[in-house]
């Protein structure tokens, strides 16, 4: 019977310290998990270099993915400053004909960029319970979407996110409006249009306010590509196009998806001269320019090859220095076209860290929300909840 009992007690510390063990290793995995947190927000700090403003807006996304709202907070709004406005410089902008384009000047946040930019800061105040600085933020990107500066026009992609954030942060006349204006944005999906004038009919009814919306970022910007076009062309010379389609718009009972398309057309059409006059007018000249680059890059290739073959025979060589002149000549005349292109190259510089799309719902769950059960399995898992 003693043995017995000492079975049990010994069974007892065994379970006891192996359940000691398993909430040590919670607490330890917790504790790592936390610092891993604390660590990526830190590494924002030491890799941010405001002179690189693509990698710093990567960045400023970043962080917000990663929950660092507090960075997002003091480098989002120093880039808000910083990017937004155009500064002209004769030097500058006569010495980058020469150039590839962009390679002297200074990148300009595009319209939807601050505005999306305004969207991250709105919404990181909400997560830090700021809401009065949430909504100033939110008034801020109304301005932003309005203003005509060097890049000025609307999207419906953040007038979207505008409205459902004011219904979040209560505002119920602050989100009507946008609704209303998200309805009236040319060559808008239809079903998107219907939606949006339902949700300001079901406003005006005073029906509740949907204070439980979902935003889902869905999938990543794609690479834009680009070719010359000499005739039927919108944008200069340029034929620009994304690296794989964006995806439909749909509309359901409770959210709606639209893509990033319309951003993606800013960049698109940037050169043309209803848009930009000086961008288009610089890309016309640079035209001769990149020509005689590629010309001279050409030649010289002859020129080596000529050359050599001459002063092979000047020193009656067996024909080996003559042999690899000529190779050598045709590896630099080989490299014209490419000259060509480089020189041509418009600067399609964005923002690469958003969304190639975006999903607002007021489904309880993800799986629950029609628009994104007909995106198939691949594009699901690539769904990501940023609000």
């Amino acid at each position: 019977m003693l043995n017995v009992g000492r079975r049990v007690l010994f069974s007892l510390a065994l379970i006891s310290l192996a359940m000691y063990g398993c909430r040590n290793e919670h607490r330890t995995r917790l504790y790592e998990l936390q610092l891993a947190d604390r660590f990526r927000c830190n590494q924002i700090d030491h890799r941010i270099d405001f002179k690189n403003r693509i990698d710093t807006l990567n960045l400023i996304a970043q962080a917000y993915d990663h929950g660092c709202y507090e960075k997002v907070l003091r480098y989002g709004t120093r880039a808000q400053a910083e990017y937004r406005q155009k500064t002209f410089s004769i030097l500058k902008e006569t010495s980058n004909l020469f150039l590839p384009d962009g390679t002297l000047i200074d990148y300009v946040l595009e319209s939807y960029e601050r505005a999306f930019l305004s969207f991250l800061i709105a919404s990181s105040y909400l997560k830090l319970d700021q809401i009065d600085d949430a909504k100033v933020e939110l008034r801020r990107l109304d301005h932003e979407l309005m203003t005509r500066l060097y890049n000025f026009g609307e999207d419906p992609v953040n007038i979207l996110l505008q409205a459902v954030l004011w219904e979040k942060l209560g505002e119920v006349d602050e989100s009507r409006v946008d609704w209303n204006r998200l309805q009236g944005q040319k060559g808008l999906d239809e079903s998107i249009r219907g939606f949006a004038v339902k949700r300001m009919g079901a406003i005006d009814q005073k029906e509740a306010i949907r204070s439980g919306w979902k935003v889902y970022a869905i999938d990543s910007f794609p690479e834009v590509e680009w070719n010359l076009k000499w005739v039927n062309s919108t944008s200069g010379y340029f034929s620009i196009k994304p690296a794989r389609r964006f995806i439909d718009a749909c509309a359901s009972d409770t959210g709606l998806r639209l893509s990033a398309q319309s951003w993606f057309y800013k960049i698109a059409t940037r050169h043309r001269n209803e848009y930009h006059p000086l961008l288009n007018l610089q890309s016309w000249i640079r035209l001769p320019v990149g020509f005689a680059y590629g010309v001279t890059t050409f030649a010289f290739g002859t020129g080596i090859a000529v050359g050599g073959c001459a002063l092979d025979g000047m020193m009656r060589g067996a024909g080996n220095f003559c042999d690899d002149a000529i190779r050598a000549g045709f590896e630099v005349m080989k490299e014209s076209p490419e000259v060509v292109r480089k020189t041509l190259e418009p600067d399609l510089r964005h923002w690469e860290n958003v969304p190639a799309a975006f999903l607002a719902t007021t489904a309880e769950a993800l799986e629950d929300e029609n628009c994104i059960r007909a995106l198939g399995d691949d594009l699901h898992r690539r769904a990501k909840r940023i609000l």
